[in-house]
């Protein structure tokens, strides 16, 4: 009975649901009265849409200030996009990359911070027959979402067989499940999805006051996601990472099994690296000193300022980079490529590859695309220089990791010191050997070999999320078009190495500034 009635639902079956129900979502606006009635009703959290568009007109979209109000009353906010979503007609690949590219821009107008989950809605009975269409559309807003930097991940609205489906199609972050929709087929007979967050249980009319306003009541679960509880967060410079890595570290320590330095790897891939596809790729993380690690104040950084380049980076993509790296140490044979690099360069090759080929009616050029678009600072792409950044410096570490050095020595040697200052020639000669064959050929060869099921699934997965399903996959695609491409990427390497040496007394003046953050 569990996978199909939660205990909070039988609570709010048993008259009980102030006990139950502390989430909420709405169409209307949520003004400081509003948010401070919500939340003396027991309410924590409430979706609020990032755009306008219904099927019934009106209002729905935040308004500026309102996140102000609603963070004033103690209250945290998940992201709703929802463009109409009523018929099957509106769900195709096309529309998902345009409102996965149009919810990008419209939370970065918010102000809302880097691996906030947003919602896409399915807002009908959608059938097991419509969930081709489905996914297609859910392929195209992950395209969309890739496209813009990966900034934000995607979550799913509808009925329990949609979440389902969607999450194990396109690896949903997170379920937002209208429970409250009984006659929907895809509630009927369905488990809950394993990954649902929100499950949409009740709607009614709030009276405060004089003003009333509709509210949908949400059943919150345990441990998943939390919503934002501000917005524009500062970035944290890289002083401030490495206190944090030497909190975790103890507590790694402390926790008397496992290896510290993967326990504090796992603590970090949790919320974005730890679905099918890693713990397929790289294994599962240790939950328990999750666990253990948040009951003693541990935390998560969302992102932190690179103190040679000025950059903003993600420390959980560098941190699954190591893992992978470390898990997985590099072949012997460099110009071949395995599972610890798709956990990071040969991972976001796939999604620039997929990028590509949704762009090469634009630039039919594979090298053309890469020298113009792959880890450029200021320009959006799957493979943003900060990407390659977090890529590098996560092969980095988990090389002296292995060496035998405490993470939190190895990160000190890096962000402290100055071993950051000639990262990408570091890392080509690490890597490839310093050679542009090497480089080009281990980009060939993972973009080609089949000798690895969990890596094919895998670059199918990936390429798709970058360019939809409507690409050619590039282990199809004739060589004379694949070669350029992984030429591309290999001159990019060795043109960031390249200005890198000629920068280097740059990147050093920009560190005496920016480790500590002081610099004005």
């Amino acid at each position: 009975m569990g996978d199909y009635l939660t205990w909070a639902q039988l609570l709010v079956s048993m008259g009980d649901p102030d006990r139950a129900a502390t989430g909420s979502d709405t169409a209307y606006t949520i003004t400081a009265s509003r948010a401070q009635r919500m939340r003396d009703d027991k309410y924590l959290y409430v979706g609020r849409y990032l755009n306008e568009a219904s099927a019934g007109g009106g209002s729905k979209m935040l308004e500026e200030g309102e996140l102000d109000d609603i963070f004033g009353a103690g209250l945290r906010v998940f992201p709703i996009f929802q463009d109409n979503g009523r018929t099957l007609a509106e769900y195709n690949s096309p529309n998902g990359y345009a409102h996965g590219r149009l919810a990008h821009d419209q939370a970065v107008h918010f102000g809302f911070n880097r691996g906030t989950v947003i919602y896409f809605a399915v807002d009908y009975d959608a059938t097991v027959e419509d969930m081709p269409k489905i996914l297609e559309y859910f392929r195209g807003v992950t395209s969309g979402l890739s496209s813009k930097g990966k900034r934000y991940a995607h979550g799913v609205y509808g009925s329990r067989n949609v979440c389902a489906q969607v999450t194990q199609e396109t690896y949903a972050r997170y379920s937002f499940v209208s429970g409250m929709s009984w006659g929907f087929s895809g509630n009927l007979g369905f488990p809950l999805p394993a990954n649902w967050s929100f499950n949409q249980i009740k709607e009614y009319q709030v009276t405060n006051g004089t003003d009333v306003f509709a509210l949908d009541r949400d059943v919150h679960r345990d441990g998943a996601d939390l919503g934002q509880g501000d917005v524009n967060r500062a970035v944290s410079p890289a002083i401030d990472l490495l206190t944090n890595f030497d909190q975790l570290y103890a507590l790694a320590q402390n926790y008397g099994s496992g290896d510290p330095n993967r326990l504090v790897t796992d603590y970090y891939r949790q919320a974005r690296y730890s679905d099918y596809r890693w713990t397929q790729l790289i294994g599962d993380v240790d939950w328990d000193f999750v666990a253990y690690a948040d009951s003693h104040g541990a935390k998560l950084l969302s992102e932190f300022t690179d103190p040679f380049t000025g950059q903003t980076l993600g420390p959980q993509h560098l941190l699954a980079t190591t893992a992978g790296h470390m898990i997985k140490p590099p072949l012997v044979d460099h110009s071949h490529a395995n599972a610890g690099d798709v956990a990071g360069w040969a991972g976001d090759v796939m999604t620039f590859y997929g990028n590509w080929r949704h762009d090469s009616d634009s630039v039919a050029s594979g090298y053309t695309y890469c020298t113009d678009y792959m880890a450029k600072i200021g320009v959006s792409s799957s493979f943003s220089f900060e990407d390659l950044v977090e890529d590098v410096d996560g092969f980095l570490l988990a090389e002296e990791l292995r060496a035998g050095k405490a993470i939190t020595t190895a990160l000190r040697e890096h962000y402290e010191q100055t071993g950051g200052a000639t990262r990408f020639q570091d890392f080509l000669s690490k890597r490839f050997d310093s050679t542009r064959s090497t480089a080009q050929d281990a980009a060939h060869y993972i973009l080609t070999a089949l000798d690895s099921p969990i890596i094919n699934l895998g670059r199918v997965a990936l390429e798709y999320e970058g360019g939809g399903v409507l690409i050619v996959l590039s282990h199809t695609l004739p060589d004379n078009l694949l070669q350029p491409f992984c030429l591309g990427f290999a001159e990019t390497l060795f043109a960031r190495a390249g200005l890198e040496e000629s920068s280097r007394a740059t990147l050093l003046a920009n560190h005496a500034k920016l480790f500590s953050g002081s610099a004005g």
